[in-house]
Protein backbone atom coordinates (compact mmCIF):
# COMPACT_ATOMS: atom_id res chain seq x y z
CA UNK A 1 0.00 0.00 0.00
CA UNK A 2 1.31 3.81 -0.77
CA UNK A 3 1.58 6.06 2.04
CA UNK A 4 -1.61 7.94 3.10
CA UNK A 5 -1.20 11.72 2.18
CA UNK A 6 -1.65 14.29 5.08
CA UNK A 7 -5.55 13.99 5.86
CA UNK A 8 -6.33 11.25 4.13
CA UNK A 9 -7.96 7.62 5.21
CA UNK A 10 -8.32 4.19 3.69
CA UNK A 11 -11.14 1.88 4.06
CA UNK A 12 -10.70 -2.25 3.24
CA UNK A 13 -14.51 -3.12 2.95
CA UNK A 14 -16.15 -6.37 1.35
CA UNK A 15 -18.65 -5.11 -1.07
CA UNK A 16 -21.15 -7.71 -2.20
CA UNK A 17 -20.73 -6.24 -5.48
CA UNK A 18 -16.94 -5.46 -5.90
CA UNK A 19 -15.70 -7.67 -3.73
CA UNK A 20 -13.23 -6.39 -1.58
CA UNK A 21 -12.78 -2.57 -2.00
CA UNK A 22 -9.62 -0.19 -1.31
CA UNK A 23 -11.32 3.36 -0.75
CA UNK A 24 -9.32 6.39 0.00
CA UNK A 25 -10.72 9.64 0.77
CA UNK A 26 -10.34 13.10 3.03
CA UNK A 27 -10.21 11.93 7.11
CA UNK A 28 -13.74 14.38 7.24
CA UNK A 29 -15.61 12.14 5.32
CA UNK A 30 -15.21 9.00 7.16
CA UNK A 31 -16.43 8.45 10.76
CA UNK A 32 -17.37 5.67 13.10
CA UNK A 33 -21.05 5.14 14.41
CA UNK A 34 -23.55 3.18 15.49
CA UNK A 35 -21.31 0.09 14.26
CA UNK A 36 -21.50 1.48 10.95
CA UNK A 37 -18.21 3.12 9.03
CA UNK A 38 -20.01 6.15 7.17
CA UNK A 39 -18.47 7.62 3.95
CA UNK A 40 -19.47 10.32 1.93
CA UNK A 41 -20.34 8.87 -1.42
CA UNK A 42 -21.31 11.82 -3.31
CA UNK A 43 -24.52 14.05 -3.58
CA UNK A 44 -27.96 14.12 -4.81
CA UNK A 45 -29.68 16.40 -7.12
CA UNK A 46 -30.60 18.67 -4.56
CA UNK A 47 -27.15 19.41 -3.23
CA UNK A 48 -27.62 16.97 0.07
CA UNK A 49 -24.88 14.27 0.95
CA UNK A 50 -25.52 10.81 0.16
CA UNK A 51 -23.63 8.31 3.14
CA UNK A 52 -22.87 4.88 2.22
CA UNK A 53 -22.75 3.08 5.76
CA UNK A 54 -20.66 -0.66 5.89
CA UNK A 55 -21.65 -2.71 8.89
CA UNK A 56 -18.31 -2.79 11.23
CA UNK A 57 -18.34 -7.19 10.35
CA UNK A 58 -17.45 -5.91 7.07
CA UNK A 59 -14.42 -3.62 7.54
CA UNK A 60 -10.97 -5.10 7.21
CA UNK A 61 -8.76 -1.98 8.50
CA UNK A 62 -9.14 1.99 8.24
CA UNK A 63 -5.84 3.41 8.14
CA UNK A 64 -5.32 6.86 9.00
CA UNK A 65 -2.85 10.15 8.57
CA UNK A 66 -1.68 9.58 12.81
CA UNK A 67 -1.15 13.77 13.04
CA UNK A 68 -4.73 14.08 12.33
CA UNK A 69 -5.47 11.02 14.06
CA UNK A 70 -3.92 12.63 17.50
CA UNK A 71 -5.58 16.15 16.80
CA UNK A 72 -9.01 14.19 16.47
CA UNK A 73 -8.05 12.11 19.69
CA UNK A 74 -6.84 15.52 21.47
CA UNK A 75 -10.46 16.93 20.35
CA UNK A 76 -12.24 14.12 21.61
CA UNK A 77 -11.24 13.89 25.04
CA UNK A 78 -11.15 17.80 25.03
CA UNK A 79 -15.25 17.03 24.80
CA UNK A 80 -15.97 14.39 26.89
CA UNK A 81 -13.67 16.60 29.79
CA UNK A 82 -15.51 19.37 29.37
CA UNK A 83 -18.83 17.46 28.99
CA UNK A 84 -17.78 15.30 32.30
CA UNK A 85 -17.21 18.57 34.23
CA UNK A 86 -21.00 20.39 33.07
CA UNK A 87 -21.89 16.94 34.54
CA UNK A 88 -20.29 17.61 37.29
CA UNK A 89 -21.15 21.10 37.58
CA UNK A 90 -25.34 20.24 37.28
CA UNK A 91 -25.44 17.24 39.42
CA UNK A 92 -22.59 17.65 42.02
CA UNK A 93 -22.90 14.14 44.01
CA UNK A 94 -20.23 13.36 46.54
CA UNK A 95 -18.90 9.44 46.64
CA UNK A 96 -21.64 8.62 49.14
CA UNK A 97 -24.44 9.08 46.74
CA UNK A 98 -25.17 12.46 48.12
CA UNK A 99 -26.09 15.37 46.34
CA UNK A 100 -23.93 18.03 47.88
CA UNK A 101 -23.96 21.81 47.70
CA UNK A 102 -21.61 24.31 46.21
CA UNK A 103 -19.71 24.81 49.45
CA UNK A 104 -20.56 21.64 51.54
CA UNK A 105 -17.27 19.57 52.22
CA UNK A 106 -18.63 17.80 55.16
CA UNK A 107 -20.66 17.94 57.69
CA UNK A 108 -22.14 14.43 57.30
CA UNK A 109 -25.46 13.65 59.80
CA UNK A 110 -24.94 9.89 59.04
CA UNK A 111 -27.82 7.98 57.13
CA UNK A 112 -31.44 9.25 56.52
CA UNK A 113 -33.79 6.66 57.05
CA UNK A 114 -36.51 5.95 54.37
CA UNK A 115 -39.52 4.12 55.12
CA UNK A 116 -40.56 1.70 52.48
CA UNK A 117 -43.84 0.10 52.18
CA UNK A 118 -45.80 -1.89 50.41
CA UNK A 119 -48.39 -0.67 47.67
CA UNK A 120 -51.58 -2.10 49.57
CA UNK A 121 -50.03 -0.92 52.92
CA UNK A 122 -52.43 2.22 54.21
CA UNK A 123 -49.47 3.87 55.82
CA UNK A 124 -50.62 2.56 60.08
CA UNK A 125 -47.74 0.93 61.72
CA UNK A 126 -49.37 -1.77 63.29
CA UNK A 127 -47.44 -4.88 63.47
Amino acid sequence: MDEIELGQATIVYDDPEDGTTELTVDNEEVVYARDHWMLRSGSDDDGNDLMRQIPKERVHYVERNVERFEEEASTVRHRVESFASDVREKLPVGGDGQRRHRGDRGGDDGPTRVPVTDADDDGSDAE
